[in-house]
């Protein structure tokens, strides 16, 4: 029997950041999470900013707490969400620390962008979704406002590879982060250099794509002596959470669609190479780099960052709710009364989220909710409304019959939402594993040592190793008459 290997994901997501040590015996992957830290933007003088020091010190802090029990690692690997980068002088300093992509400096950028270059030009290309937050908005801001930090600049890292540079990674990325970006051709391991330049943007600090799956090196002799780590390879998994998350959706043959379901909604199917064309274009969807020459192609849906919001806002007020309380509470109330566009633009920064939903309803004329539990049901029901919409653009963009949604992440958990998702699309839902972004991590890691030799054998070992939830639709009368009126509630809205 092989000997067990050791595998490290950190997962660094919007609500935390999480180590979880990962063993693959000949059949089942065992995780456990063996560290979790915080990982709140910081605002300063108005900009919002990665707080990436102290992450990299939690980083350390969880390689110290395998050493003290007496775990020896044989790789790691780092995902995050996509878009966000930082930029390091030629010495390798960092300039200023990483920006937050929901930092406001992007505002009206995107549409300065898009008279000088487009829209049909950078998608004919990228294939990516138009977002006001990508890094190729991000980096024409610092264009506008910072151009002294793009002069100065030698590389620009995305988070993960950030991270794994610091630990001792060559500063390269790869394809499922780099992908995000809006700067690389849609497809390939290329940087749209000729896009980079049209926009004044320095062609010299992209760095090198490397396969997603393939090492960057070891640790770097001072961190090893500090944590007590030396022999782990640094393992470029997928780094973009979600490609790490369909990596280990536990799917069979081709008829199926996912929901990467948590702070975003990630809503979309699997192709085996990218899908662009004016009505992909028009629809808004992105063509992101997968694992394995894959295309994850979907749509981002603002998924339960409004929720998320929602609980902050309450909280500072002395109305604490855990998200358990509140799907409880959203369970009691009243069915099917409201609902919002969750990627309504005023939903996307910080601020009195409870408030802004409310005005939503409002302006469209419905009943306004009155307590947190009927907040959060409209929330709730509009993520599954919207999860429709998009489900049957995507059939009729693929030419795809879906027949089974999966739904992956920490939504996973939320059986209100999971029943509301099957109820509102028709469909029968499968939920988990909830972990799924760090086990894609980690057996892209496992791909890497050899142990995995493709990524249909990977979902199999999710399948085996990951209770997975079965949810029926419910089409009752009411639910069909939602999913009627829903559209109208989007075209009101444009």
């Amino acid at each position: 029997m092989a000997a067990k290997i050791n595998y490290l994901a950190f997962d660094l997501g919007a609500s935390g950041g999480r180590a979880m040590l990962g063993r693959l015996d000949q059949t089942r992957l065992t995780v456990e999470e063996i560290h979790r830290f915080e990982n709140r933007p910081v605002a300063v003088t108005g900009k919002l900013y990665w707080n990436a020091l102290s992450l990299f010190d939690e980083i350390k802090a969880a390689l110290g707490v395998c050493t003290r029990r007496g775990v020896r690692l044989d790789s790691i690997g780092i995902d995050t969400w996509g878009v966000d980068f930082a930029l390091l002088g030629p010495d390798g300093v960092l300039l200023e620390p990483p920006r937050h992509y929901r930092d406001p400096r992007t505002r009206g950028v995107m549409e300065r962008v898009l008279e000088r270059v487009p829209r049909e030009r950078i998608y004919g290309s990228t294939g990516i979704q138009f977002m006001p937050f990508n890094t190729l908005y991000q980096l024409a801001a610092v264009r506008q406002t910072s151009p002294h930090l793009l002069d100065a600049a030698g590389t620009i890292l995305f988070m993960p590879d950030l991270f794994l540079h610091w630990l001792g990674g060559e500063p390269a990325s790869e394809p499922t982060i780099a992908s995000t970006s809006q700067m690389l051709r849609a497809g390939s391991r290329d940087w749209d250099t000729e896009l980079l330049e049209l926009l004044g943007l320095p062609v010299r600090i992209v760095p090198p794509i490397r396969r997603t799956g393939s090492p960057a090196g070891r640790i770097r002799a001072d961190v090893a002596a500090e944590v007590g780590q030396s022999d782990a390879v640094l393992v470029r998994t997928a780094g973009h959470d979600t490609g790490a998350a369909v990596a280990a959706v536990p799917a069979i043959g081709e008829q199926w669609a996912y929901v990467s379901s948590g702070t975003w909604s990630l809503v979309g199917v699997e192709l085996s190479r990218p899908l662009i064309s004016p009505e992909a274009r028009d629809a808004n969807f992105t063509n992101e780099a997968g694992v394995d020459g894959t295309t994850r192609f979907l749509r981002n849906v603002a998924g339960l960052w409004l929720v998320q919001e929602c609980q902050r806002v309450w909280a500072a007020s002395g109305r604490a709710l855990t998200h358990e309380e509140l799907v409880r509470q959203a369970a009691a109330a009243a069915p099917l009364r409201c609902w919002v566009d969750p990627d309504d633009p005023r939903f996307l920064e910080p601020g009195d989220m409870p408030q802004r939903i409310c005005q939503a309803c409002g302006e469209s004329g419905q009943v306004i909710p009155d307590s947190p539990g009927a907040i959060a049901r409209c929330v709730f029901e509009s993520l599954a409304l919207k999860c429709r919409h998009v489900l049957e653009t995507l059939e009729r963009l693929t030419g795809k019959a879906i027949e089974i949604v999966h739904i992956v992440g920490g939504g996973a958990r939320n059986e209100l939402l999971n029943q509301f998702i099957a109820d509102a699309t028709g469909r029968p839902v499968r939920a988990g594993p909830a972990e799924a972004t760090a086990v894609g991590n980690l057996l892209v890691q496992a791909f890497a040592h050899g142990r995995i030799a493709s990524l249909a054998e990977l979902r199999e070992v999710v399948a085996r190793s990951f209770a997975i939830r079965d949810y029926e639709p419910h089409q009752t009368a009411a639910w069909q008459d939602a999913c009627g009126r829903f559209p109208w509630l989007l075209r009101g809205r444009q």
